[in-house]
């Protein structure tokens, strides 16, 4: 008789259940796991020490600081030191909430910050357009001339914005000065002085500086598209248009959601720079956004501890913003962001 006839079979010598190789028998039927060979070791360690400078400096530059959240506990000088001002518990907090005069000046500041928050959510579809358009440009030298010169203004800073601002739209700059001497206005025309339509204006410089780089990320998922939808759909008399509407579009709203989720952690975090750079007697009401209030209170207000609690309840508001556009990525792509 055969050795593989009858039943049960046993694979000989390992007293394994048809179908099962040796290896799989070492292994407890596929479900061990091998031991990392020395080689792979190295290449984890390497892997590692590449990754460790970011580490460092994110742990310097994120984590450390928080120490410093211990000035809201007291009434800090900085002539003084932690250690000679006045420990004061939480009366900065209940400051924040019992003055009808903060509570009014804060209610400000946040409708300015959620203001160009939101306007920035309104105006987020705008890269994903222009990386569209941008990847249909057939002649290779005008599209990278055309992305190189969109995406340049995010390398300058925002005191040369202003710089540029300044000299085209003061009222001794080019534009009222162009104005003028073509007898189309008699009295220059305040642009950068004005408290009127201060959201808009701020929002327009925000998009001429960063519309090319948010896009760079949407022409590389349209790189990752496959060949073979465009092919197929050309085949079926598909035109250019209807290429744009029905599979790059739709192939890049995946990772246009995942963005808008995870920039709503961001809602509060408007950044201070451009708004520095802008603010002036006449706009400083609708200008000044959380981060710029922070500063102004503790730098130039020269009230740390008062800045500093303002800064925890927002990283306080953000993180609770962060888990909930964990929970809704979680139930609309089926995985968690975090």
């Amino acid at each position: 008789m055969s050795l593989t006839q009858g039943a049960p079979q046993e694979v000989l010598g390992t007293g394994a259940p048809p179908g099962t190789g040796p290896a799989e028998s070492r292994t407890g039927g596929g479900r061990g796991r091998r031991r990392p060979t020395p080689s792979h070791r190295r290449t984890s360690r390497s892997m590692f020490l590449f990754v460790l400078p970011f580490l460092v400096l994110a742990f310097v530059f994120s984590y450390l600081p928080l120490l410093g959240w211990v000035t809201a506990l007291y009434d800090y000088k900085p002539a003084l030191g932690l250690g000679g001002s006045d420990f004061v518990g939480l009366q900065w907090f209940e400051m924040l909430f019992s003055s009808q005069t903060q509570l009014r000046q804060t209610g400000q500041v946040m409708a300015n910050t959620l203001a160009m928050s939101f306007l920035g959510f309104a105006t987020s579809l705008l890269p994903v357009f222009f990386a569209i358009l941008l990847n249909e440009i057939r002649a290779t030298w005008f599209r990278n001339a055309v992305q190189t010169l969109t995406t340049l203004p995010n390398f300058i800073s925002w005191v040369l914005v202003y710089m540029i601002a300044f000299s085209l739209f003061s009222t001794s700059g080019l534009v009222n000065t162009t104005l003028h001497d073509w007898g189309l206005i008699t009295v220059p025309m305040r642009f950068l002085d004005t408290d009127q339509h201060v959201w808009l204006t701020m929002l327009a410089w925000s998009l001429w500086k960063g519309l090319g780089w948010g896009a760079i990320l949407y022409l590389a998922a349209i790189v990752g598209i496959d060949p073979a939808l465009y092919e197929s759909a050309r085949i079926d008399g598909a035109n250019r248009f209807q290429l744009m509407r029905y599979i790059t579009f739709p192939q890049l709203m995946p990772t246009y959601v995942v963005l808008l989720i995870l920039s709503i952690a961001n809602i509060l975090n408007n950044g201070m720079e451009q708004y520095y750079v802008f603010q002036n007697a006449f706009n400083k009401e609708h200008i000044q956004v959380l981060d710029l209030y922070v500063y102004n209170v503790g730098i130039t207000g020269n009230s740390i501890s008062l800045g500093t609690a303002l800064s925890m309840l927002k990283s306080v508001i953000s993180v609770a913003l962060l888990m909930a556009a964990n929970v809704i990525a979680k139930r609309i792509r089926g995985t968690s962001i975090i």
